[in-house]
């Protein structure tokens, strides 16, 4: 069983709270951009991370991180990429890798619009964290909290910030 904090779109802005909100957390995984690399140390600092790039992310985190990051977790295969859309309307550059790796979960970072949907037609759990950086058209800072247990998933928590 593992406690994981799901993030995305910091934007350059690491949040004061994230370290109380992530320290009962296991792993930390963001889904994209980050937008700098003291970002991702100052997370990299509170737990294991895993993570993509996102469209606004430099040289420096594309050389860290992947477009897409496909891995198993407990007993469930999952599949995070910044761009990736929702169910029913996932962008082109998603919805092959779905059909072809099957995860039971997909997390996508980007609209800044959280969303939390199961996709009965591909079989998985359809995770957008939101935006947890002041850059944006969102109001609050939003991110996830979840326990995967087996393949199960389990306590899920949606975490709200003001805007700082």
């Amino acid at each position: 069983m593992k406690k994981i904090g799901i993030l995305s779109d910091t934007h350059s802005f690491l949040h004061p709270e994230l370290g109380r909100i992530f320290e009962n957390c296991d792993e930390i995984w963001h889904a994209g951009d980050f937008g700098s690399m003291d970002v991702a140390a100052g997370l990299q600092s509170m737990k294991p991370l895993r993570g993509v790039f996102g469209n606004i992310d430099g040289t420096d985190i594309r050389a860290e991180f992947p477009d897409v990051n496909i891995f198993q977790c407990e007993g469930v295969k999952v599949l995070i990429k910044h761009i990736g859309g929702y169910p029913g309307k996932y962008d082109n550059s998603i919805k092959q890798m779905i059909q072809q790796y099957k995860p039971g979960l997909v997390i996508c970072g980007h609209s800044h619009i959280l969303k939390v949907m199961y996709d009965a037609k591909l079989n998985h759990l359809h995770i957008n964290p939101g935006a947890a950086g002041k850059y944006g058209a969102h109001n609050v800072c939003t991110m996830i909290r979840l326990v995967v247990a087996g393949a199960e998933f389990k306590d899920l928590e949606v975490i709200e910030l003001p805007k700082l």
